[in-house]
């Protein structure tokens, strides 16, 4: 098996959690490099693992092809471009850029230097969401009509995180974090939108980031979808809602490969290693071909973030599509701009100009 060499650009949640694992449990990467600025902490389950004290110093010295590109997103053009010019792939995360312009250059410059570009959007191998795609896919729901999306937590206090923080930092609040896994759910399931109007604030005040946020974009065939998330939800919400002509799901959100992983599970190459769900975890009410309603408990399949890395290799391998490529990411951040713009503003978008 062909080995591609990585390094990772930060030690933190992010590299802990959602990168090593994967790096190291999957047999076609090496995870070569890791900038840690003043620990070492990365050597009790990496030892094979060479450690460099900045991102520089890691381009110029490590033997990879690959960067993860996981440092704050306030970073992220700097890092990913120094990447890009010292001849390496990149994935990076997401919300990819504080805004389009950057996120734009980044693309060109890729481009320009013949190599790839990945935004790590994760949530899209959620268990929850995969169910949702499989129900759009069997066509029980008929034409849809209504959909709502949201993401919620009770996190009254601010975390001392000053890049999700501050909102003088551009990049930081909900909108730049949970909004681009829900905007980009909604992109892939329903495409872009035709307009869309937002309401973004702060629940906890003006001296924090944007806590909460609500976007409603509009679709060309009447298609309306909500995308929803607040810090003040101490009841769960369904996460996903679907109303069609025919009948509708719901859907909790249920993944826990984030929280296996904060407790130190390791995932597993080509095959379920989250537990399995004890309990249903949607319902799906519609008529069938004889117009009686059939009202089902249903239970989503596991998720597996190892499928991104899996489909990065067979595109660097075997030349196979590149996951949620940079050029498409940008699409979502218009999406965020104009969210932006019309809480601002207090009117409609109309992004037919703009997507």
């Amino acid at each position: 098996m062909q080995l591609v060499k990585v390094g990772l650009c930060a030690f933190g949640m992010s590299g802990k959690v959602f990168h090593a694992p994967f790096l190291k449990e999957h047999p076609g990467f090496f995870m070569a490099a890791i900038v840690e600025r003043s620990n070492q902490k990365s050597k009790t389950k990496y030892p094979e693992t060479t450690i460099f004290r900045s991102v520089e110093e890691m381009l110029q010295n490590a033997d990879i092809t690959l960067v993860v590109v996981n440092t704050p997103v306030q970073t992220h053009f700097d890092y990913v471009k120094k990447a890009l010019e010292a001849g390496k792939n990149v994935i990076v995360e997401k919300p990819f850029t504080v805004d389009v312009s950057a996120a734009e250059q980044l693309v060109q410059l890729a481009k320009e230097k013949d190599l790839f570009l990945s935004v790590y959007q994760n949530r899209r191998f959620d268990r929850d969401y995969l169910q949702v795609q499989n129900i759009l896919e069997d066509g029980k729901l008929g034409t849809l009509k209504e959909v709502e999306i949201r993401f919620d937590r009770f996190r009254t206090e601010p975390s001392a995180k000053e890049h999700k923080e501050n909102p003088l930092l551009k990049g930081s609040g909900a909108l730049h974090d949970l909004g681009s896994h829900l905007i980009d759910q909604a992109t892939q399931l329903f495409g872009f939108p035709e307009k869309l109007f937002a309401d973004v604030f702060s629940m906890k005040g003006k001296e924090f980031a944007n806590d909460y946020f609500e976007i409603i974009l509009y679709y060309k065939n009447n298609l309306r979808v909500r995308l929803k998330s607040s810090v003040f939800s101490k009841e769960a919400h369904y996460a996903y809602i679907l109303h069609g002509d025919k009948g509708s799901f719901l859907q909790e959100r249920t993944d826990d490969q984030e929280s296996e992983l904060v407790s130190g599970a390791i995932p597993t190459y080509n095959e379920e290693w989250t537990k399995p769900l004890t309990e249903y975890d949607g319902i799906l009410n519609y008529l069938n071909k004889d117009f009686e309603t059939e009202r089902i408990l249903t239970s989503s399949e596991p998720g597996n973030y190892m499928n991104y890395y899996q489909d990065i290799y067979e595109h660097i391998v075997f030349g196979a599509d590149l996951p949620s490529p940079a050029t498409e990411i940008i699409q979502n951040m218009k999406i965020i701009e104009a969210a932006f713009e019309s809480s601002r503003e207090e009117k409609v978008i109309f992004l037919n100009n703009n997507i």
